[in-house]
C-alpha cells in the first residue's frame, strides 16, 4: 500500500494545473507562474481548509485569474541561461548569497504532525500550516483511509495490522466525541443576539475542535505551505536526508524533485560528494555519536508526569544590560561609558530611560527596539504535545525538544471532563499508550507515530527579551489555546517574580490574563466584521 494518497483531476483540470503546479500526482510540488499575492492567498486559505491546494485553487481560485495569456507558459523558459549565470557567479566568483534571492512556494501534502516539526525548523523559511482548530480530522480520503502516516516497515510487519487497526479507533473516537461535545457546548454557552449564527458556529466548533485535537495521533497527516530561499531549502534538504524517520529522508527526495523543476541552480551543491553529501554524513554521524555517549553518561532519572514552565538560566543583571544597549545606540559613547553611565542611575532615572524607550504601545504590534534583545531566559517546558506543535512554531529564538513518548502523561481538557467524555477520551489515549510501548521495541523511532496529541513532551525555548515580548503576548491572547495561554501566562511571571525584570514584565503590557469562555468569539465578530466592510 502507497504512502500517499494520488489526487484525481479531469482532462480540463489537468489542463489549468499543469501551467501552475509542477506535478499533479504527488503530496509535494511548487507554484509557478502566478502573482505573488495569488500565490501568498492561497497559501492563507490553504491553512483552514480541508483541500488539498490544487483542489482549492480549482474550485476558489481559477473563477476569479484570466487564464487566456497562460496557455503556452513554460516554467522551463530561460532556466539554462540562469543556469549558466549561475555557475559563473558561484563557482568563479564564490558569491553564495545568490542563492537567496531565488524563493519557492512549495506544497507539502500528507505529511505526518512528526515531519512537519522538521520542516518547520528553519529560522529562515516562512510556513502555514492546516490547522487542527478549524478542520476536523473525522473524514476519510477518497480510498476510506483515515488521514494518518502509514510507515511502509512498520506496515509490513507483524505489527502493521494492529498498528492500522490501533490509528483507526483511536480516530474513531474522536470523530465519535466531537459532535457530541459541540452539542454539549452549544448547552453550556447559548447564543445570544449579538451574533450571527455563523460566527456562533464557528466560535462553537472551534472551542470542540480544540478540546478533542488531544486524540489525534502524531500520525494525522497535515498539509503545509512553505516559501524558502535556494539557500534555505538547501539547508532543510541536508537535515531531511540526515534525519533517522524514514518518512523524513523519503520526504526530502520528493521535495528535491520538485525544488529542482524550478530553481536547479541553488540546489547543485545537494549532490555533490564533497559538498552536501558530506554535510548530510556529518550531521547523522554526530547526532548518533552524541546520542550513544550521552547514553553512557547520564543516570536513569524518574520521569515527572506533570506540566510545567521552568525559567531554568536568565540574567540577573539582565535589565542593566538592556540599559546599556539603549543608551549605547542612542549615543557616541563606548559600550564600557554606557555601563558606568548605567551604574550611575537612580531607580526613578532608570524608570524613565526604560519607559521613554518602550514608548506609549497602542497595540501588540508596537514592540521597543533591539536593546531588549540584550538579555535572555531559558525555559524548559513540558506541555501536551499540541501546545508544542503551536509554541515550536516561533522561529526567533531557540527551541530543542526530546522525542515524543508516552511517558511524562496526558492531559484531558476540563471541558472533555464537562461533558460527561472524559472516560471515553481516556480509553483512546490508553489505546495510544499501549502501541505505542509495543512499537517502541521493535520501531524505536517510528513508535512516536502512535502518541497521541494529548501526551505530554519536554523541551526548552531560549528566547530573548524582545521576542519573549511577542510571544508571550501573541499566545496569551483571548483566541489562543488553552494549553498554550497557561504557559504564556506563566512565563510573564516568571521573568517578572523569578528573574527580577520588573521594568521588561512592564512593558509587556498586552499580555492578556483574562479567562475566555469561547475563546474564538471576538476573532470570528472581528472576522464577520470584515467580511461586511468588503462586500
Amino acid at each position: 500500500m502507497h504512502a500517499y494518497v494520488a489526487e484525481e483531476f479531469t482532462e480540463a483540470e489537468a489542463a489549468i494545473l499543469r501551467r501552475y503546479f509542477t506535478n499533479l500526482e504527488g503530496p509535494v510540488f511548487a507554484l509557478v507562474n502566478l502573482p505573488e499575492v495569488v500565490k501568498g492567498a492561497l497559501f492563507a486559505r490553504y491553512s483552514r481548509s480541508s483541500k488539498s491546494l490544487r483542489r482549492l485553487f480549482l474550485d476558489e481560485f481559477v473563477g476569479d485569474l484570466d487564464l487566456e495569456g497562460d496557455l503556452t507558459v513554460d516554467a522551463t523558459i530561460g532556466l539554462d541561461r540562469a543556469d549558466d549565470l549561475y555557475q559563473k557567479i558561484f563557482y568563479e566568483y564564490g558569491d553564495d548569497s545568490v542563492a537567496q534571492l531565488g524563493a519557492v512556494h512549495l506544497a507539502c501534502e500528507q505529511a505526518s504532525n512528526i515531519l512537519t516539526k522538521v520542516l518547520e525548523w528553519g529560522r529562515i523559511m516562512s510556513y502555514l500550516e492546516q490547522s487542527t482548530r478549524y478542520l476536523a480530522y473525522d473524514k476519510r480520503f477518497a480510498d476510506g483511509r483515515y488521514r494518518y502516516y502509514r510507515d511502509h516497515d512498520l506496515t509490513n510487519s507483524k505489527l502493521g495490522l494492529r498498528y492500522v487497526g490501533d490509528m483507526d479507533r483511536m480516530f474513531e473516537t474522536y470523530g465519535e466525541l466531537l459532535p457530541e461535545l459541540v452539542e454539549y457546548l452549544g448547552k453550556k454557552f447559548p447564543k445570544t443576539d449579538a451574533d450571527t449564527d455563523f460566527v456562533y458556529r464557528q466560535a462553537i466548533r472551534a472551542k470542540a475542535l480544540d478540546a478533542i485535537r488531544g486524540l489525534l495521533p502524531a500520525s494525522a497527516l497535515s498539509n503545509l505551505g512553505i516559501y524558502a530561499s535556494g539557500q534555505a531549502y538547501e539547508a532543510l534538504l541536508l537535515r531531511m536526508r540526515a534525519h533517522p524517520l524514514p518518512e523524513v529522508r523519503n520526504y526530502a527526495e520528493l521535495m528535491y524533485e520538485e525544488l529542482v523543476k524550478v530553481i536547479p541552480s541553488f540546489l547543485k551543491r545537494v549532490n555533490v560528494t564533497e559538498r552536501g553529501i558530506a554535510w548530510t554524513d556529518y550531521l547523522r554521524d554526530t547526532k548518533s555519536a552524541t546520542a550513544q555517549i550521552v547514553s553512557s553518561m547520564i543516570p536513569d532519572e524518574p520521569t515527572e508526569p506533570a506540566e510545567y514552565v521552568r525559567l531554568v538560566d536568565f540574567n540577573p543583571h539582565g535589565e542593566d544590560d538592556v540599559l546599556e544597549a539603549i543608551i549605547f545606540s542612542n549615543s557616541t559613547i563606548t559600550h564600557a561609558t554606557a555601563a558606568q553611565a548605567v551604574s550611575g542611575l537612580d531607580a526613578n532615572q532608570r524608570s524613565k530611560l526604560m519607559k521613554t524607550y518602550v514608548g506609549e504601545r497602542k497595540n501588540r504590534r508596537h514592540r521597543p527596539g533591539r536593546a531588549f534583545e540584550r538579555t535572555d531566559y531559558r525555559f524548559e517546558l513540558v506541555t501536551d504535545y499540541g501546545a508544542f506543535r503551536d509554541l515550536q512554531r516561533h522561529r526567533m529564538l531557540t527551541v530543542e525538544w526530546q522525542p515524543l513518548t508516552v511517558d511524562l502523561g496526558y492531559d484531558v481538557p476540563e471541558i472533555v471532563r464537562e461533558a460527561g467524555l472524559a472516560e471515553r477520551y481516556e480509553e483512546s489515549l490508553r489505546r495510544s499508550s499501549a502501541l505505542y510501548h509495543d512499537l517502541n521495541e521493535e520501531f524505536p523511532v517510528q513508535a512516536q507515530y502512535a502518541v497521541a496529541l494529548a501526551f505530554r513532551i519536554r523541551y526548552v525555548m531560549q528566547m530573548n527579551a524582545r521576542e519573549a515580548m511577542h510571544l508571550i503576548e501573541l499566545r496569551s491572547g483571548p483566541q489562543g489555546h488553552p494549553s498554550y495561554r497557561r504557559v504564556a501566562h506563566e512565563m510573564a511571571r516568571l521573568i517578572d517574580e523569578e528573574a527580577g525584570h520588573h521594568a521588561i514584565a512592564e512593558s509587556m503590557s498586552y499580555v492578556d490574563f483574562s479567562d475566555i469562555d469561547l475563546e474564538r468569539l471576538e476573532a470570528e465578530r472581528s472576522a464577520e466584521r470584515n467580511r461586511s466592510k468588503s462586500k
